[in-house]
């Protein structure tokens, strides 16, 4: 009977925790078009804003989590201040990449590089920690490899958005494992740390009459506002998700929102999705595939 209500209670454990990151990953899915209503207003405001409005909406997640101890605990160490810092300035790169690139209509390089993140995350874990790569993993990079040198053909240059959005996602990703505090409170830590320049320049704004949250009419007010919610509730979400599914499943799942925004542009955008572009992320799914069986496998044999 004991055994049966831990089976139970483990399932419904990982029932819960596949519900709130799978509304992490739908809502991630649906942002383009969010980006894209506040595609008229200026990028800098946009992500001061979305800093911002991102700070109660933590904070209130985490009074009721009842984690302020440790939270206290962080603010008082000089190192994780530093870390978070980092952390910090690296995904406000990878935010204000991502607003611009669906506001000049290239929302499709946003998926390519959210696609490509799994596999950039093997080769920093190889490069970095000296991890070994199995022939699977080492065949998904190649991949991956092959299609972004098609695309490089194909356009004259390096599809540097993908890479870019890649890249500082996986970094964000190896130095956020150094944090010594849970995701809750680094995400508070990281905006709050963020909040300070950003209300700075909101503040600036609002004095020269430049900006869209005072001078401006109440739609672009509370576009602005929202995109506390939409920043930070994913995230969260994903964050209290992710500690009662296994690893697999996260793998697995991580591709749900990068292929929602991939058909949003390619059927609501109608952004242009050629040959090379075709065979590219023919490439990548290909290479995706591959590394999710190597992912699944491995895990099996560590659950023997």
């Amino acid at each position: 009977m004991v055994t049966e209500a831990i089976a139970l209670d483990a399932d419904s454990q990982a029932r819960r925790g596949f519900l709130l990151a799978l509304g992490a990953y739908l809502l991630w899915g649906l942002l383009p078009f969010y980006m894209k209503a506040v595609a008229h207003l200026p990028l800098a405001e946009v992500i001061a804003h979305r800093i911002v409005w991102s700070v109660p909406i933590a904070a209130a997640v985490l009074v009721w989590a009842g984690r302020t101890a440790d939270f206290k605990a962080a603010v008082r160490s000089p190192r994780t201040i530093a870390m978070a810092a980092l952390t910090a300035a690296l995904i406000s790169v990878n935010w204000g990449i991502y607003v611009w690139a669906i506001a000049v209509d290239r929302t499709v390089e946003t998926a390519l590089g959210y696609y490509i993140n799994p596999l950039v995350v093997v080769v920093v874990g190889a490069v970095l920690l000296g991890e070994r790569l199995d022939r699977l993993q080492i065949a998904a990079v190649a991949l991956a490899a092959v299609a972004v040198m098609l695309l490089t053909i194909e356009g004259g240059k390096l599809p540097w958005v993908s890479l870019a959005l890649a890249f500082s996602f996986a970094a964000y990703g190896f130095f956020r494992k150094t944090l010594p505090i849970g995701p809750s409170q680094g995400f508070l830590l990281e905006v709050l740390l963020l909040s300070v320049p950003a209300l700075g320049y909101i503040v600036y704004l609002i004095a020269t009459g430049q900006d869209h949250i005072v001078h401006s009419n109440g739609t672009d007010t509370a576009l602005l506002i929202g995109c506390g919610p939409i920043t930070s509730v994913p995230l969260l979400l994903f964050a209290f998700g992710a500690k009662l599914l296994r690893l697999s499943t996260i793998g697995i799942m991580q591709y749900i929102a990068p292929t929602m925004v991939f058909l949003i542009a390619v059927l609501v955008f109608d952004e242009p999705f050629g040959t090379a572009q075709a065979a590219a992320f023919a490439l990548i799914w290909a290479a995706l595939a591959i590394y999710s069986w190597s992912m699944l496998t491995s895990a099996r044999r560590a659950a023997r």
